[in-house]
């Protein structure tokens, strides 16, 4: 959804403070304002009806513009980081209106002045940050769409890790590129809603969908922008980057300036991927499939939540990365495996490792930001600290015998401290600086520990030793008037000496009044000042303040020196997510048995023994056995059939077969092991699922619209490399024309497409196809009958199903007896009377429609006659003679 925008009243006639707001709002005017007001962000006007409203708080009204009340919520800021969240999740962009000085400040401009206020920062979906508004295992990414000269380009950032990624290709590959991303928030140039298709692509991606100025995407102002984020004179080394590449780049970097208010974050150069780089992969065929989520949108009960076991946010995302994007080229597949393979054969050191991974991505992000703290340069230094334990681990930089894979040794050399000696002095600046207890904010102080500042245990003494003296000043003060009280402080009155109401009457009475001068009362409580007090409390806010200056300061030096070294950290950081994949995948392959799979450039598919990991555990948990199946396909038609019909029972495992093989290509090429006994793989460059059924309200499309959108386009786009999986096709219509379409889209994928793929139907007569096409073989799902009851064997062998056992499911469904009694009765006589819808072995596609059987509702002629026979009294002759008729009355 969009951002909604917020009218501005006019602000004629506003207080200081309300024009202050006004300014806010006229800049960003499509964003919530939350207005810093003390310990509150207050919300005004249309803001905060909205506000109210999404985040269920009070609306209430205060003060006047206009002659009418201001409307008006607010929020606590040490919780406004839970009412972000929720408002961001509803679709909303907020903007942070900070107060930029201390009041004590604005006085000294007079008693009028108020505090000076900027928008600071711009709240939006994929701008995110902060590890509370943040899934850690889930990436967040703000994704850009540029269309140039019909070429078309994918750019993403991932702001709190850096990542920067940038893709050319077609635009009828912008639909897949997206879900492959799945991106938090798109930004898109505005000219391009105009386009039917591409609109409706967008709104397919998910997220918040954020238009833009086209003039934003010219390459020229993309251009100059892109130079200003990187802080580069020229783009040559990014490599040839397309003028649609440029767009989508200068669109983010756009859209960094205005949300981040000049803040820019430390990004690695962009990494351009090719289209023909990594499967294709189209939102339907994704979410049929679960990769990442489940249907129900969660990570349980998908093929990512199945195979994770990453102990870490970093390589958790860089998982789902993959898995999201798998690859094309066997070579880098293979390197990955490899990594797998090293770390199966060494369990002992495996569990080693992922007792020392830690993360640290995200602290680095923040701290370049100028939202961080010292517990993020905590986060960094325990990092560090982390990788050089882990390069002790692994013997490095000794060479290991054997040497592992490249994988493993790529990130060994970047974790440890001579791949970059700044890493190893930063680090160790961070442990002898760094104290112990560490607030979240840099202005908490007290994070700087004892002796790396000689100015700054000076100030800390002078704050505490007055701290000591106030204690002995309280003490001589009640001992000298015979009063008890108390020196207390807050932030408005600084110290001061509080009594009870009636202990404080002698103060206030000579001659001790003369002592204790009078500043407040309240309910139970009066309180005074004393000249003494006074002066010591200005040389302890001055202490105090400067002590926490040097703090302050101190910080500063340590971000910087941490966004200078940001690439190294940043390396440092992604190749710890790499071995905690690596491991990860080993740790599931050996808990699984999963096998490693062989990945080439032929149009094979061989899978031995092979499960659907999800459904696996899922069996597992429950105690039962699961069933491994085959599959032998062959887009060559030479190993085995192009294309197979898959038939059986409902609830024998159809959908699962066609799933789990999907998912071994998806396993396989993103670099896993695959839970099969053996499997044998040529790349697929497009993976296509038609599985399941449902509508689309919100478009206009019915359940079988729907279906035959999804089947154009696997028609249209499915390559000789391809993998095709197909369930029900045509089931949403009638059925002369269910099976109509269902023939000429299994022909269409044998003789045009030339794909591998699986077509599960419960059209038996598509079994022809076997005899009458050159690469088609049958399969069928196994189920059996035992006394009245269907046991499923799910078990996927050569030849199909002689029926549907529909009735005997409605049973196990729990579909009332008599109900089922009355449908067994309508099949026989369905069975027995019509026969063949079609005589389909006559075909290509339809020479004839055969008639519409005769509604009958008394017994056939056959039927009559046979009744009438007098068996016992009927010679073998005349008996044959008969049957010979009824046959040919038959006929």
């Amino acid at each position: 959804m969009n951002a909604p925008t917020s009218a501005i009243p006019d602000p004629t006639g506003a207080t200081p403070v309300m024009a202050q707001f006004f300014e806010a709002k006229a800049r960003q005017p499509d964003a919530l304002v939350f207005f810093r007001m003390g310990d509150f962000y207050e919300l005004f006007f249309e803001d905060a009806e909205k506000a109210a409203a999404a985040l269920s708080i009070t609306l209430t009204a205060r003060g006047n513009h206009g002659g009418a009340p201001i409307p008006m919520c607010g929020v606590p800021v040490h919780a406004a980081e839970a009412y972000l969240a929720k408002l961001v999740r509803s679709g909303f962009k907020v903007a942070l209106c900070e107060q930029m000085e201390d009041p004590a400040e604005a006085k000294k401009r007079g008693s009028k002045s108020v505090v000076r206020r900027d928008v600071v920062r711009v709240v939006t979906p994929g701008t995110l940050t902060e590890d509370g508004l943040l899934d850690a295992r889930g990436a967040n990414r703000l994704a850009a769409v540029a269309v140039r000269a019909g070429a078309a380009a994918v750019a993403s950032v991932e702001l709190s890790t850096g990542e920067v990624e940038c893709m050319a290709l077609s635009r009828d590959s912008l639909s897949s590129a997206l879900a492959a991303l799945g991106p938090s928030e798109t930004l898109v140039p505005d000219r391009l809603f105009a386009d039917e298709t591409l609109s409706a692509t967008f709104k397919a991606a998910g997220g918040l969908i954020q238009p833009m100025p086209s003039a934003l995407s010219e390459p020229s102002a993309a251009e100059a922008r892109l130079k200003r984020l990187y802080g580069v004179e020229t783009l040559d080394g990014f490599g040839e980057l397309t003028g649609a590449e440029v767009s989508a780049l200068g669109l983010i970097a756009a859209h960094l300036e205005t949300t981040q208010a000049g803040k820019l974050p430390a990004l690695t150069a962009p990494r351009r991927a090719g289209e023909a780089d990594v499967m294709a992969i189209d939102p339907a065929t994704r979410a049929s499939l679960e990769i990442e989520k489940s249907t129900s949108g969660s990570r349980d009960g998908s093929l990512l939540g199945a195979i994770d076991r990453t102990i870490t946010a970093p390589g958790a995302r860089l998982l789902s990365s993959r898995l999201a994007r798998p690859l094309l080229d066997p070579a880098a597949i293979d390197a990955r495996r490899d990594a797998i393979a090293w770390f199966c054969e060494r369990r002992p050191l495996r569990e080693k490792l992922r007792e020392k991974l830690r993360d640290r991505a995200r602290a680095m992000s923040r701290l370049a930001l100028g939202r961080g703290g010292p517990r993020d340069l905590r986060c960094l230094r325990d990092g560090l600290a982390g990788g050089e334990a882990i390069c002790a681990l692994f013997g490095h930089p000794e060479p290991l015998d054997p040497p592992p894979p490249p994988e493993i040794a790529g990130a060994l050399a970047a974790l440890h401290p001579s791949a970059n000696p700044e890493l190893a002095e930063f680090r160790r600046m961070l442990a002898e600086g760094m104290g112990q207890d560490l607030p979240a904010q840099a202005r908490d102080g007290g994070f700087v520990a004892p002796g790396v500042r000689v100015e700054l245990d000076e100030a800390r003494a002078l704050r505490d030793d007055s701290r000591k003296v106030i204690l002995q000043l309280e003490a001589r003060l009640a001992a000298e008037s015979g009063v008890a009280l108390k020196i207390r402080h807050n932030a408005v009155l600084g110290y001061f000496v509080e009594a009870s109401a009636k202990a404080a009457e002698p103060l206030m009475a000579a001659p001790l009044n003369t002592t204790f001068i009078h500043r407040q009362t309240l309910a139970n409580q009066v309180r005074f000042t004393t000249v003494e007090l006074a002066e010591l409390d200005a040389r302890i806010a001055q202490a105090a303040e400067r002590a926490l200056a040097m703090e302050v300061a101190t910080f500063e030096a340590w971000r910087e020196a941490a966004i200078r070294i940001a690439p190294a950290i940043q390396a440092a950081a992604e190749g710890a997510a790499r071995l905690d994949v690596a491991a990860g995948l080993a740790e599931w392959a050996d808990d699984v048995g999963a096998a490693r799979p062989v990945v080439d450039r032929s149009t094979v598919f061989e899978a031995q023994a092979a499960r659907h990991p999800v459904v696996e555990a899922a069996v597992k948990r429950a105690g039962d056995p699961y069933t491994p199946n085959d599959c032998r396909l062959d887009g060559a038609g030479a190993a085995a059939a192009r294309l197979s019909i898959v038939t059986g029972p409902n609830m024998a495992g159809k959908s699962t077969f066609l799933r789990q093989n999907a998912l071994l290509a998806v396993l396989a090429q993103a670099g896993c092991y695959v839970p099969a006994k053996a499997l044998r793989i040529g790349v697929v460059d497009r993976l296509f699922s038609r599985v399941g059924a449902g509508d689309d309200l919100a478009r206009g499309r019915s359940t079988f619209m729907a279906e035959m959108v999804e089947t154009a386009a696997i028609l249209t786009q499915a390559t000789p490399r391809s993998l095709v999986i197909l369930d029900e096709i045509g089931r949403g219509t009638a059925t002369y024309d269910g099976l109509a379409i269902a023939w000429a889209c299994a022909e269409a994928l044998h003789e045009t497409n030339r794909c591998r793929g699986l077509f599960a139907t419960h059209y038996h007569e598509l079994a022809v196809l076997e005899d009458r096409l050159a690469h088609v073989s049958n399969l069928s799902l196994k189920a059996k009958e035992w006394n009245g009851d269907l046991i499923f064997l799910h078990e996927a062998g050569p030849g199909p199903a002689d029926r549907s056992y529909g009735v005997q499911v409605a049973k196990l469904a729990g579909v009332p007896p008599a109900v089922v009694v009355r449908a067994r009765e309508v099949l026989d006589r369905l069975e027995r009377e019509a026969g063949a819808p079609a005589h389909l072995e006559d075909l290509p596609l339809f020479a004839a429609h055969a008639a519409e059987p005769e509604t009958r509702f008394g017994p056939s002629e056959v039927e009559a006659e046979l009744k009438a026979l007098d068996l016992d009294g009927m010679s073998p002759r005349e008996a044959m003679a008969a049957l010979y008729r009824l046959k040919d009355k038959l006929t």
